[in-house]
């Protein structure tokens, strides 16, 4: 029996993963081991800790607030800020950290920031834009980006891009032009570094889906949580985290009566109903609510009814008999993240990287 909502986070299942994962990729392909939204909510300090004990020599975080705490937190090994943010560049050179250098504005002030600091070769990173069209710089404009950085002050690791459809069933022709745009890329790169870069452009799901294309390394977030974007794929894996929370309060309702805001439920007969202590303040949305999200009580799926409050949620317990007090299983192993979030035609990143930092966090 437990007293509150916890997600419990086990680390076989992390090292079963990152070891999955390693035997996949050549020995020589460098796993960037992707930590950033708090280790997809698991704790990123405490999850770069121990990927550090398995083996892994490199980190990569969204933005450099993330960075600082793994820092903070005793991790000494390079690690890549993927999005840095202009007021952030005075943190990356405070912290180590290595900034990924997406468009001619971030370029030049942070150049401009290495030279009032008298710094010389400082480790950056170049995002190219391969059709995702999210951020980076395209092959039209690499000239011209590599003629203003054209400086001692930085030294350029790597250049990469980032699939967009990287799950989808081969052939895929967008995922196609994207390796093609990419080669275009490399070869002009090596045209204008006299000292050519590493390259990359494979994220989780590519590790499975494109291993040819593996170059000098991998990108990897999601599948060290135990997700691959792929049923036969998540075979090979193991989600490590559970969230659970007690029931911590039982109704009996007659028929006709309502449960929740609004009168989100209407009982169609005499009922008994399960209060759970977690919310859209912990991450569990509203679209949950309403018969659509299920919970697994005592081996048996329940379904959470009525609108999702800010700290609580109901539950039908009609054919479950339970004690005040039973684990609540929001998912687990068995019945896992994506399966939850497949209810409300979402994804199991959005739950993960959601749940809030007031459940408790247990590691075994």
């Amino acid at each position: 029996m437990i007293k509150e909502a916890r997600l419990t986070i086990n680390m076989d299942s992390l090292a079963h993963n990152y070891n999955t994962l390693r035997s996949k990729i050549n020995p020589d392909t460098t796993l960037i081991a992707v930590v950033k939204a708090n280790g997809y909510g698991n704790d990123g300090a405490r999850i770069a800790q121990e990927l550090s004990k398995l083996g892994a020599t490199y980190f990569a975080v969204a933005y450099a607030k993330e960075g600082k705490i793994l820092r903070e937190a005793g991790i000494k090994n390079p690690l890549m800020v993927f999005y840095p943010q202009l007021e952030q560049l005075e943190q990356i050179i405070e912290y180590l950290l290595e900034p990924v250098l997406y468009n001619l504005e971030i370029s030049n002030a942070f150049i401009s920031l290495l030279k009032e600091k008298n710094i010389k070769n400082y480790p950056v990173h170049i995002k190219c834009n391969t059709g995702l069209n999210r951020i980076g710089f395209s092959l039209e404009n690499l000239d011209s980006f590599f003629k203003k950085v054209n400086t001692p002050l930085i030294h350029i690791k790597s250049v990469y891009s980032h699939l967009g459809f990287s799950e989808n069933p081969k052939p895929c022709a967008f995922t196609k032009k994207q390796f093609d745009t990419f080669e275009l890329i490399k070869s002009r790169v090596k045209e204008l570094c006299t000292s050519p870069p590493k390259f990359h452009i494979l994220n989780s799901s590519g590790v499975f889906n494109y291993p040819e294309h593996q170059l000098d390394a991998v990108r990897i977030g999601i599948a060290l949580y135990g997700f691959a974007n792929n049923p036969e794929w998540n075979k090979s894996l193991r989600p490590i985290a559970k969230l659970s929370a007690p029931i911590c309060q039982i109704h009996f309702i007659k028929k006709g009566e309502s449960v929740g805001y609004n009168q989100g439920w209407i009982a169609t007969k005499e009922s008994r109903i399960g209060i759970i202590p977690l919310g859209h303040a912990d991450g569990i949305g509203r679209q949950y609510g309403n018969s659509v999200g299920k919970v697994n009580v005592l081996g048996q799926t329940v379904t959470i009814i009525g609108n999702v409050c800010m700290d609580m949620l109901m539950i039908d317990l009609t054919s479950v008999d339970c004690p005040l007090g039973t684990e609540a299983i929001i998912f687990d192993q068995k019945f896992t993240a994506s399966d939850f979030t497949a209810s409300a035609n979402t994804i199991s990143y959005e739950i993960l990287t959601s749940l809030s930092p007031r459940i408790q966090r247990v590691y075994i």
